[in-house]
């Protein structure tokens, strides 16, 4: 009857340590959640962030041809007749 008796204690300090393990994993989990939340929010931020550069850089860009720079002088063009273009468009669909 001992070794019945010892074996379920043996069972239950088992069960207890898996016990604890599990809470302990279960809250790296959660803290391993947390933080992807964290980082995703940080992510989102910086490609906001450099959408928001990328459109500054190209607004410098045609501000620094139109000053006179030989750079980029076909991108600026084709930008100002695409603008016309849409300009023209607009004007049209107003005429109607």
């Amino acid at each position: 009857m001992s070794a019945i008796a010892e074996i379920i204690d043996t069972l239950e300090n088992k069960v207890e340590k898996l016990f604890v393990k599990m809470k302990g994993l279960e809250k790296n989990n959660q803290d391993l959640k947390d933080e992807l939340t964290k980082t995703a929010s940080i992510i989102q931020t910086q490609s906001k962030e450099i959408e928001a550069l990328k459109t500054q850089y190209e607004g410098l860009k045609i501000a620094n041809t139109l000053l006179g720079s030989d750079e980029d002088k076909r991108d600026t063009k084709l930008k100002i007749n695409s603008l016309i273009r849409e300009i023209d468009y607009c004007i049209a669909q107003l005429s109607d």
